[in-house]
């Protein structure tokens, strides 16, 4: 599927104009490992999520998307640049979002980590945002990359 003999993509498209039509310059690329957004025509701007990091998704169906079997996916991810990430008006998205499903959890699997893992400790706060002393204490599966510390 893919064009770029280094890469190869699971599933590709662009986003649509009113009509359906793919005549816009957004693309999107997802990879076993990694969500791509690809916009521009002269100046080409990417920008690549982690699919591990996918905390979670949502699905948006317009009425004017539905009519021409589009929709919208957002996705909330742990990342500093891009913390959410709308997919906008694609083709066959519940399709889409399948596929996601299981590329995110085939990287989850390989990094042995879910998305519960990837929300920063905010349970254990007192008053005035301190943290108690017993939430501070190491937890045995919070060693998810192997070196004991999270990777942004």
């Amino acid at each position: 599927m893919s064009k770029n003999p280094e890469i190869e993509y699971v599933w590709q498209d662009r986003k649509r104009t009113v009509f359906g039509l793919p005549w816009t310059f957004t693309k999107y690329f997802l990879t076993k490992t990694k969500f791509i957004t690809r916009t521009g025509f002269f100046n080409l701007d990417e920008d690549e999520l982690d699919l591990y990091k996918i905390t979670d998704k949502k699905l948006k169906l317009p009425f004017l998307q539905r009519i021409i079997g589009c929709g919208t996916v957002i996705l909330y991810v742990r990342d500093t640049d891009t913390p959410e990430k709308e997919i906008r008006c694609i083709k066959h998205p519940r399709q889409f979002l399948a596929t996601l499903d299981k590329q995110i959890d085939a990287e989850r699997d390989r990094y042995n980590t879910r998305g519960r893992d990837l929300y920063a400790i905010t349970g254990g706060t007192g008053h005035h945002g301190h943290m108690h002393h017993d939430d501070m204490m190491d937890h045995p599966n919070d060693d998810h990359m192997g070196d004991g510390h999270f990777d942004n």
